[in-house]
């Protein structure tokens, strides 16, 4: 149904764009045909490193014309493909639209270019006294990445995901209309919320071309703690415990003294502790010293007297902080260099069913015979397991990942979960989604695609 693109196509483009920013055939990088995880692959026909909306809006109006694909990507840091061009067509990179363009101090806004990178958010807000909140593993992903995954991370558990801190975005649509939805205002109950339809929705609905992020003053005082435990389920089986301690935990992250040896691998740095199979990483912010000495207080008591914790080990100094954050962040390219090849689940079930979901996953590695390395967000139920390849043959590993992919799928269904938290459907998770979530729940997501994308020429094939 899609029209490849010709001679006549490449002159539009060339008259519209600088040469230097084009790339045509063979002229363009492996990298555009692949994400991070690079399980689905495939070539777009162009790539656009696009400067501006209105070049966006140009490009799209005459793709919808002539009935040419198009896929919006950035970072290219996703784990499930939804920036790979599957269809062929166009990528518009948008990584060059990386300006922060205004920092609204009275109302607490950001405004930025989706190229913007998460890092770059950080380093420019605090130190002038401001926080932006959401805390994906990827530092490096771009803010519109970020938005059209509505990405989670490790601070969700206190402050929520992307969507609850982004008050309006700039899109342009297949038609290559302009638009905005949201402002700059707390409170919108101005018709249905078009913007949260645009976020999460992996680029298949709109393009963003600006983000309006709220901000707010930074936490003066970070503390976390470092709590072994003898088994992953011991730790676990007790964050409800602590969530309901209130002593008001920003992160509560989990994972083994196996993903913690690759991360040591991969950095060639000594974990401060290796003793003991499992942790649970807690992190606690506030308002002064006082403030977070007594939360940590408070959960480091609880560890230690009644969820039977072998110790509590205070991440205050700076070395300390580095050596246990940055094992942290490598956990997946630790995972990644310890095989041949992985693939990635990323399921969210109800904190009370984290351990129950981990002992399962036991049962898989022993049934199936192959490794499942996992961490996570203890505290909102986002778990994140990489099935391994190893020694195994491609046609052997196709066959076992379809089979735990299934039983992995249908158990976080079982116990009141969904099959992705954070990273999204893409491409990779189109079938487990339509299984979970019925026919009449996705006839409903097809009808909105077709509202806002009548040709269906936008990131084509996801999702829906």
């Amino acid at each position: 149904m899609y029209n490849k693109i010709n001679k006549k196509d490449l002159a539009y483009f060339q008259n519209l764009i600088p040469e230097s920013r084009l790339f045509f055939g063979k002229d363009i990088s492996e990298d555009f045909s692949k994400d991070e995880l690079g399980t689905v692959s495939k070539y777009p026909e162009l790539v656009i490193k696009a400067e501006s909306a209105a070049e966006i809006s140009q490009i799209m109006a005459y793709a919808n014309e002539r009935l040419i694909p198009v896929t919006a990507r950035g970072s290219g840091t996703g784990l499930v493909g939804a920036c790979v061009p599957v269809c062929g067509g166009i990528v518009i990179d948008t990584t060059r639209m990386n300006h922060i363009l205004e920092l609204d101090s009275e109302n607490l806004v950001l405004v930025v270019e989706p190229g913007v990178l998460l890092m770059d958010i950080y380093s420019y807000v605090e130190p002038k006294g401001y926080f932006y909140a959401p805390d994906p593993g990827e530092k490096s992903a771009t803010i519109g990445g970020n938005i059209a995954t509505n990405a989670g991370g490790m601070r969700a558990v206190k402050y929520g995901v992307t969507r609850d801190w982004v008050r309006a975005i700039e899109v342009v649509l297949p038609t290559g209309e302009i638009t905005q939805f949201g402002r700059k205002v707390v409170k919108d109950t101005t018709g249905y919320s078009l913007k949260n339809l645009i976020i999460g929705s992996e680029g298949t609905l709109a393009i963003i071309t600006k983000a309006y992020l709220k901000l707010l003053p930074l936490p003066t005082k970070t503390i976390s703690l470092l709590v072994p435990f003898k088994t992953l389920e011991s730790g676990i089986d007790h964050v409800p415990q602590i969530m309901q301690s209130k002593s008001d935990p920003t992160a509560v992250e989990f994972f083994s003294r196996e993903t913690v040896g690759f991360a040591e691998m991969f950095l060639g740095k000594k974990f401060p502790d290796t003793r003991n199979d499992a942790y649970i990483l807690l992190t606690f912010d506030g308002i002064d010293d006082k403030d977070v000495k007594a939360k940590v207080q408070k959960a480091a008591d609880l560890c230690l007297s009644e969820l039977g914790a072998e110790d509590v080990l205070i991440v205050d100094t700076e070395e300390r902080k580095d050596l246990v954050w940055k094992a942290r962040g490598a956990f997946l390219e630790a995972i990644k260099a310890s095989t041949t090849q992985m693939d990635e689940c990323d399921v969210v079930v109800p904190r009370a069913k984290v351990s129950e979901y981990i002992r399962f996953s036991y049962g898989l590695t022993k049934k199936y015979n192959i490794r499942i390395p996992s961490f996570g967000h203890a505290g909102d139920g986002n778990l994140h397991l990489y099935i391994c390849k190893d020694a195994m043959s491609d046609e052997a590993f196709e066959k076992t990942l379809k089979a735990v992919f299934e039983e992995m799928y249908q158990k976080a269904d079982e116990i009141g979960g969904l099959i992705s938290g954070e990273h999204g459907i893409g491409f990779a998770k189109k079938v487990y989604m339509h299984k979970l979530l019925g026919e009449t729940q996705v006839n409903i997501m097809r009808g909105i695609k077709k509202v806002f994308d009548p040709n269906n020429i936008l990131n084509p094939e996801k999702v829906i």
